[in-house]
């Protein structure tokens, strides 16, 4: 039997964020060198459209059933259950979901295979020709791949329940192994672009069956007694099946906003969907590391913590303020490092055999304008989870709806229209995309900080707090800009180390001077520091 006192300890959420981070940072890491090599071979060509344009509709779905509408629906059940000791219970729960959900993916995919030419022509309708047959072919050999991604995602939601966060979020390394042995193999053989985008697709394939199944052992490890059943009579099935519709709808119209985007610049100059995927893979990272891996795992901790005292408000509001000092203190160096380094990153990043220069200043302006709305991203994905764990899976799509319609027409206008009207290359219209939708993330992340405010209390970042962070990262972007001037002309990745290496330490050192909590943290971490008295 376990104790009320052990049922209603809240687990240590800080050492979890850490996991998650170091899990998302090694699969990240990962995916930059896949991203890498990708466009070492490809650079910003048709065929790289192609690829990136039909990689995102599989990814999407993938996304969407698996870490976004799964995740929020299911991790407050099942946690909650975990929570309270009723293991047993919780266990067939997860095994009921996991059977409704490999019957409702094995649909999808079949949907979807035979839908592809009518799916290309909503998200890619700017393609024509041999870059349209292409993308449909790659598409079809994705979708079998995207359900075994959403299997994963299962494994993720009961790992994180369990408080086991590393594995499920390092998982995706083995993918992007998988991937990047298939471009280096293929790729030296001298293989015709559009073949080797084929023989990517297969690869992406063959790297999700294997995500999925170094996951499994962790999973009967905890929770031995899931079984695969039929079971829709259970109450706790019906919620999560319940809570499915709307976050399905809400986490897609998220990431429909994306989509929109990804539309629109099909019908921009060719390399733009590419330059988009490669921008996309860096603006992930600080969304990633420090956005989701706070939210992951918070949420199941603000799930238990409601599912023992529904009315403890004051345990919520506390860790839902912490961890956006947390993510403000990561994102809001990144958010600038974009804007003023964006060109730095993208050289270090990726400019190597196709790709050139001029490709790096086309992902610099994509970052610079996604640096707009990084940290209402971020803040926005805490405030969601807050709401799912309270079970209120509506608010969230309420003002996700709004945020696409915003999205949508200030895309349209950014993109489309802005660069004819001061007169610049076409291409540019990318970084209109990436500002435009950052300007829809403050409305919504906003909308969603009120709502809550009035429901749970006041939360949101001290005024002081945050101008010390943004002070803080100016004066270290003016730092890395004096030694990128001083610098004599050197290998990309030598001269992004030798100034976002400054960066970084002016960074931390300037928080840490302005008495910023979270930059003590940071120091007292430091080997020969963290024995001072601060």
């Amino acid at each position: 039997m376990i104790s009320i006192k052990e049922q209603t300890k809240p687990p240590r959420t800080g050492r979890a964020a850490v996991l998650v981070a170091i899990g998302i940072l090694c699969s990240r890491l990962f995916g930059l060198i896949r991203l890498r090599v990708f466009n070492h071979y490809f650079g910003l060509t048709a065929p790289a459209d192609a690829f990136t344009a039909g990689f995102r509709i599989p990814n999407f779905l993938s996304n969407l059933f698996g870490e976004g509408a799964l995740s929020a629906s299911f991790i407050p059940v099942y946690a909650a259950l975990v929570a309270r000791g009723e293991r047993k219970q919780a266990d067939r729960v997860a095994g009921a979901v996991m059977a409704l959900l490999a019957l409702a993916v094995s649909v999808l995919v079949l949907i979807g295979v035979l839908a592809t030419p009518f799916l290309i022509d909503l998200i890619a309708p700017g393609f024509q020709g041999t870059t349209r047959e292409l993308t449909i072919r790659i598409v079809r050999i994705l979708f079998p791949g995207m359900g075994l991604m959403v299997m994963s995602a299962w494994c993720l939601g009961v790992l994180n329940s369990h408080h086991k966060f590393f594995i499920s979020y390092a998982a995706p390394v083995a993918w992007n192994i998988v991937m990047i042995a298939t471009l280096v193999v293929f790729g030296r053989r001298g293989t015709a672009l559009p073949e080797l985008a084929i023989v990517l697709a297969w690869g992406s394939v063959a790297g999700s069956a294997v995500m999925f199944m170094v996951q499994l052992p962790a999973v009967w490890s905890v929770a031995p007694d899931i079984r695969l059943v039929f079971d829709t009579t259970s109450d706790h099935v019906r919620t999560v099946v319940r809570n499915f519709g709307p976050v399905l709808v809400s986490r897609g119209v998220v990431q429909l906003s994306s989509y929109i985007d990804q539309i629109i610049a099909t019908w921009l100059p060719v390399g733009a969907p590419a330059a988009m995927g490669s921008a996309q893979i860096v603006q992930l990272l600080p969304v990633s590391l420090f956005g989701i891996s706070v939210s992951a795992a918070e949420l199941p901790a603000m799930s238990g913590a409601v599912g023992v005292d529904p009315a403890g408000f004051d345990a919520l509001r506390r860790r839902l303020e912490s961890g956006l000092r947390q993510i403000a203190f990561f994102v809001v160096p990144s958010a600038v490092a974009f804007a003023a380094l964006g060109d730095v990153i993208a050289a270090a990043l990726f400019q190597t055999g196709r790709f050139q220069h001029a490709d790096t200043l086309v992902v610099w302006g994509i970052l610079a304008g996604a640096a707009v709305g990084l940290l209402a991203t971020t803040l926005g994905r805490l405030y969601s989870s807050t709401y799912y764990a309270l079970r209120d899976t509506r608010t969230p799509l309420n003002y996700a709806l709004i945020r696409v319609a915003l999205t949508t027409v200030l895309g349209y206008v950014c993109a489309m229209r802005l660069p004819g009207w001061i007169g610049i290359d076409g291409i540019w219209g990318t970084a209109g995309l990436t500002a435009s939708a950052g300007v829809a993330g403050w409305v919504e992340m906003l909308m969603l900080r009120r709502t809550l405010n009035a429901r749970i209390g006041r939360t949101g970042l001290p005024a002081s707090f945050v101008v010390k962070l943004w002070a803080s990262a100016l004066t270290g972007a003016a730092a890395a800009w004096l030694i990128k001037l001083a610098l004599p002309a050197l290998h990309p990745i030598v001269s992004g180390l030798l100034i976002l290496g400054p960066y970084g330490v002016v960074y931390f050192a300037v928080t840490f001077a302005l008495r910023v909590p979270e930059g003590l943290t940071v120091m007292r971490r430091i080997p020969g520091v963290g024995s001072r008295n601060f």
